[in-house]
């Protein structure tokens, strides 16, 4: 299946399409034990979770420690700075990081690959330039290829074969050369706008912590209360439709799935649409303040992440990955409740001791009603949720900006595939 063509018809001269498999061979992690796993230790496991939706790695995300010894017994599997890893499993129906690539950066530390995430070995270096191949397998072109293997189960697994079976075009060492350059110049702006959003994400976490402490050692006092008794209407967990209730704008309804809650909040206007009843639409609707939570993920860390509900003039449902929270506005503010979701050592305490541990991890109602959650006086909340509005505020701007610069970045990623730049 060939995903690469030009607008003039034809490639130039001297770019061949090539399968992956002829330029590099890939090796598979090890699939260590949870008891393997200790409190400290600077030995890591490289998981799936360390490569991160935009291709960025991050060894500190959730980090998972291995005794040290492990560096030596292990040796085969230990990665190195700028090894080339790419996951091999993702969810079937919201694909984040399937066959995305990234750099591995050890800062000093050994990291050692596992299971489900693959190491590329390019064959022949004067073939091959790999931050051009890092741009090609990042392509929504090479994802879709991949959905390909997903054969109607909740999980992607790649094989090596499956991963290694991509065409991609391959031009002259030296054009991949000038290609990469101006793809990475480009995409510098990107990631400045990108730190901005970050920063503004820390500053919301930093402010959350200073007005209401460690959510773990309650330094203010404040009350512990399950989410069972916050709660102004019983959880509902979210609509299953086949693809045949699923119609085009403007027909139907707006539906909310998985991956469009990633991103804490959701974008309006490009979500698929249902044609619903108006029994679906009253059980399952949406209204501003409301919070979603992620039933289910791959990666443990990921189970019960938050989703916040902002204004909107045209109805709004979710489907069935997802649980809505509608909260007692008299006792608890949803701003509040959804940084506390999100706070990391919240989660640890009160979030992940009612996620079930598996393959795919998740969270059920009941499990989520057990969660506890510290509950300051409303006016704290009051105070908390007004600041957050306002960083929000510049947040958005960011984030507009980091979209436009998106957008203006995959059409350049586009025409360099196509020979065209």
């Amino acid at each position: 299946m060939k995903l690469y063509t030009s607008n003039k018809g034809v490639f130039p001269d001297d770019w061949k399409i090539v399968k992956l498999g002829s330029l590099c061979d890939l090796q598979n992690g090890y699939a260590f034990k949870s008891t393997d796993y200790v409190d400290s230790s600077n030995t890591l496991s490289c998981r799936m979770s360390n490569i991160r939706p935009d291709g960025e790695f991050d060894l500190d995300y959730h980090p998972k420690f291995l005794p040290d010894p492990y560096a030596d017994k292990y040796q085969q599997f230990l990665l190195k700075d700028n090894d080339v890893i790419i996951a091999m499993t993702d969810m079937a129906t919201e694909p984040k990081i399937l066959g995305v690539p990234t750099v591995v950066s050890t800062k000093g530390r050994n990291v050692l690959l596992n299971q489900r995430v693959g190491k590329l070995v390019i064959k022949d270096k004067d073939s091959i330039f790999f931050p051009y191949l890092k741009r090609v397998l990042g392509t929504n072109r090479a994802k879709q290829h991949y959905l390909r293997f997903a054969g109607g189960g909740v999980q992607i697994n790649l094989s090596k074969e499956d991963l290694l079976s991509l065409e991609i075009p391959l031009p002259p060492l030296e054009e991949q050369r000038r290609i990469a350059a101006i793809l990475d110049k480009a995409d510098g702006v990107r990631r400045k706008r990108k730190e901005a959003i970050r920063l503004t994400e820390e500053l919301l976490r930093s402010t959350f912590l200073e007005m209401f402490g460690d959510p773990v050692t309650n330094p203010k006092g404040w009350r512990k209360i399950s989410l069972g008794e916050l709660l102004a209407e019983p959880l509902q967990n979210g609509a299953y439709f086949p693809k045949e209730r699923y119609v085009e704008a403007p027909d139907g309804v707006e539906m909310v799935h998985m991956s469009d809650a990633f991103y804490n909040f959701v974008e309006r206007g490009q979500l698929k649409r249902v044609q619903v009843t108006s029994e679906e639409s009253e059980k399952y609707k949406l209204i501003p303040n409301d919070v979603l939570i992620a039933r289910r993920s791959l990666n443990y860390e990921g189970s019960a992440k938050p989703c916040l509900i902002s204004e909107a003039d045209q109805p709004l449902i979710f489907e069935s990955s997802l649980i809505r929270v509608r909260l007692n506005a008299e006792v608890i503010d949803s701003f509040f409740f959804f940084s506390y979701m999100l706070e990391p050592r919240a989660r640890s305490a009160y979030v992940f001791p009612n996620v079930t541990k598996s393959t795919i991890s998740g969270i059920n109602q009941a499990g989520l009603r057990r969660i506890s959650v510290l509950v300051p006086p409303m006016s704290n909340q009051k105070k908390y949720r007004d600041i957050y509005k306002k960083i929000l505020g510049t947040q958005s701007n960011y984030q507009k900006d980091y979209e436009n610069i998106d957008n203006l970045f995959n059409s350049l990623l586009q025409r360099a595939f196509r020979g065209e730049l």
